[in-house]
């Protein structure tokens, strides 16, 4: 199994102040789906904000998930400094992180699942939380020669991740955001956070095969990409990847690996079965919503904030998701025959 656990993200930067307005709003660059988008944003206290959306702007701290300390340590100071910074919003959103699961606040809130493994003792996770197939594919790996070590970031490491991300342009039954792109761009893309960051590398006979970026945040990892080549899937080198980050976890005495969300859209999906057979758990986080204007309030009251694919019922998105799968995997075969 080879996937993008998110989309990777440039550092974003501050283009011209808007014209007009009586605050430091500036848009900044950030990543979407695996372009580049502009969006306006703001520094409240020490946090970027930035606002997304078409007809109902919604606004939340940027990269929220990899930021040191809680997302906001004090909402009403934060949103009353919102309000006023001029950043043009319909509601605010933050979420709690984990160790921090039990609600702290009265908002109206939802809940999120995140896909998290405790790592204080590796030897527990290997033999309580993973099934038999798990560590099978790990031993399996290191008999096929299959080496991970943490690696360095240059040129070099950025130039042997290139065949991996445009080996294949689906990935997960859809279209690869980051297919295509060229060395500079995945270089950018993957330099994010480095003062807080480790890269692991799986190797076979010297070459590359998959690669892991994980960002520290207080007492927790993140997995920011995770990603290996197809042709080598019977290394099993995503299954190595994820064994190796928990011994580094553990040596570095944090409490939780995250790997994303438990589910997306599809409690069925293959991710979410590679993550239950690797020992992750689904914990719930409360996430937070802090109306701003009354189209915010009225939006969040007839759920219109959680977008068209939460509100559409799961059986018809589970019949698109199949659709679209068998749609590019279509695509894709003609592609190699063609080729």
């Amino acid at each position: 199994m080879s996937e993008a656990t998110r989309p990777l993200t440039p550092g974003s930067e501050a283009l011209p102040e808007l014209e007009g307005s009586a605050t430091r709003i500036v848009r900044s660059e950030v990543g979407i789906k695996g372009k580049n988008v502009v969006v306006p944003s703001v520094q409240v206290e020490d946090r970027t904000v930035i606002a997304t959306g078409k007809w109902l702007k919604v606004a939340a701290v940027r990269h929220e998930e990899l930021v040191d300390g809680a997302t906001v340590a004090d909402p009403e100071s934060f949103v009353s400094q919102l309000k006023k910074s001029g950043l043009k919003a319909d509601l605010f959103t933050f979420a709690q992180r984990l160790p921090d699961s039990a609600p702290k606040y009265s908002y109206q809130k939802e809940w999120e699942n995140v896909a998290a493994v405790p790592t204080t003792d590796f030897s527990y996770w290997w033999k309580e939380c993973t099934e038999h197939s798990i560590r099978k594919a790990v031993n399996r790996a290191k008999k096929l020669g299959v080496v991970t070590r943490v690696v360095s970031f240059d040129d070099e490491f950025v130039e042997a991740t290139c065949p991996i991300y445009n080996e294949i342009p689906v990935r997960q039954g859809k279209a690869f955001w980051h297919y295509g792109k060229d060395f500079q761009s995945i270089k950018s893309a993957l330099a994010t956070y480095l003062e807080r960051s480790t890269f692991i590398g799986a190797y076979y006979e010297d070459e590359l095969i998959g690669f892991m970026k994980i960002t520290w945040v207080d007492t927790t990892g993140t997995i920011t990409q995770i990603l290996s080549l197809k042709k080598h899937f019977d290394k099993r080198p995503n299954n190595a990847l994820i064994a190796k980050a928990i011994e580094i976890c553990e040596a570095k005495g944090k409490s939780h690996f995250i790997y994303g969300s438990f589910v997306y859209y599809d409690a069925n999906s293959s991710l979410t079965e590679f993550k239950r057979r690797n020992g992750f758990e689904s914990i719930p986080l409360p996430r937070y919503y802090i109306p701003l204007t009354l189209k915010g309030a009225i939006a969040l009251k007839m759920g219109f904030h959680r977008g068209v694919a939460a509100n559409t019922p799961k059986p018809i998105m589970r019949l698109f998701l199949k659709g679209r799968k068998l749609w590019f995997e279509h695509k894709l075969k003609n592609k190699e025959q063609t080729a």
